[in-house]
């Protein structure tokens, strides 16, 4: 947004609020008990990002994926990722084929990865050259092959799983690429209670199905409308100062970080959080975001960034408790007064 684009008006966004909305209970309604994940997950789908689920077999990764893509109206594709699988099994290939003058052509065809939300299962399972052949798709929406450019579907989004248990022949994701992640999202057991209504109400744990509620036109108002979210001065210098906290050679980082950070998250996970706390507060019908969208939103986008070291997994220490005290130690506003000015207020001579 720039200086001539002008402020929003709560009224203005009310009616695309009130389509989220519906799309956040529907949702709620489909997959019981995962009330903040889904506003996660809307929200990062919403400020264009991709989306890497973690969790056990059978806690409905897979079916919230199938059910954004049907409630936004979009494409959808799903590639189980296995270590056999090849770039060409995610991309598409150059096939020779016949044409109607007999003459012989090489004909594209086009992978799974041309689709709007592509679901890649169980990412970690497959070679790192499979994996890597996302990094241009995740990152510049379009597919190079043989010399030939060739732009995705717009829009276009990685949600990808991965298993955090039966470790034996899966291939971490590189910090390259875990990079390219805008948020990665813990999907945790659910609760008594909820198993106890999914048992009573999902006969052989079917969902109801998704009702389509946007379209490519609608989505695309509501991305021109986040364009024009404001982010105030102060709420981008918490930003700026909270990624900077996470190096543990800055002045600002907490003691934590010092001890068990080997390396802290990149300007693209300041970017990350500002773009994904603009959609936090469009969400909940605000045109200006503010610190508490930074706070909901900055885990998810660190949590993924932080190379811990080896003395982390002696003392037991995750990032999850990492991020706890670096949120509580790094103040919203900076009350720390510039090198150039004495206690009492006065400027010092030049």
């Amino acid at each position: 947004m720039n200086d001539t684009t002008p402020l929003l008006t709560p009224s203005e966004i009310k009616p695309s609020v009130d389509q989220i909305n519906g799309l956040l209970c529907d949702l709620n309604h489909i997959l019981l008990g995962r009330l903040e994940l889904h506003r996660l997950v809307v929200i990062g789908i919403l400020s264009r990002g991709h989306i890497l689920l973690e969790g056990v077999p059978g806690v409905g990764k897979t079916a919230l994926i199938k059910a954004l893509g049907t409630l936004f109206g979009l494409t959808f594709n799903r590639v189980q990722f296995t270590p056999d699988l090849m770039p060409s099994d995610i991309l598409g290939t150059n096939i020779l084929q016949e044409a109607e003058n007999r003459h012989r052509e090489m004909v594209f065809q086009p992978g799974p990865v041309f689709t709007n939300i592509l679901l890649a299962d169980e990412i970690n399972r497959a070679s790192p050259k499979t994996q890597s052949a996302l990094l241009e798709a995740m990152q510049e929406h379009c597919v190079t092959l043989l010399g030939q450019t060739r732009p995705l579907p717009n829009p276009f989004f990685v949600l990808a799983s991965q298993n955090p248990i039966e470790l034996e022949g899966t291939y971490p994701l590189p910090e390259a690429q875990l990079d390219r992640f805008l948020f990665k999202l813990q999907v945790e057991m659910p609760a008594v209670n909820v198993l106890q209504d999914i048992i009573t109400s999902r006969r052989h744990g079917i969902p109801p199905e998704p009702q389509t509620i946007f379209n490519t036109e609608s989505l695309q108002q509501i991305f021109e409308l986040l364009e024009r979210i404001f982010l105030p001065v102060a709420v981008a210098a918490y930003i700026a100062r909270l990624v900077s906290a996470t190096h543990p050679n800055s002045p600002d980082a907490p003691p934590i970080i010092r001890d068990y950070v080997n390396f802290g998250a990149s300007p693209r996970a300041a970017i990350a959080i500002a773009e994904a706390a603009r959609t936090a507060a469009f969400i909940a019908g605000r045109p200006s975001a503010g610190f508490e969208d930074v706070r909901f939103v900055a885990a998810p986008v660190l949590n993924h960034r932080l190379l811990l070291g080896y003395k982390a997994r002696m003392d037991k220490i995750d990032t999850k408790m990492i991020l706890k005290e670096l949120l509580e130690s790094v103040k919203e506003v900076d009350t720390k007064l510039p090198s150039d000015i004495h206690f009492d207020g006065e400027i010092k001579n030049k």
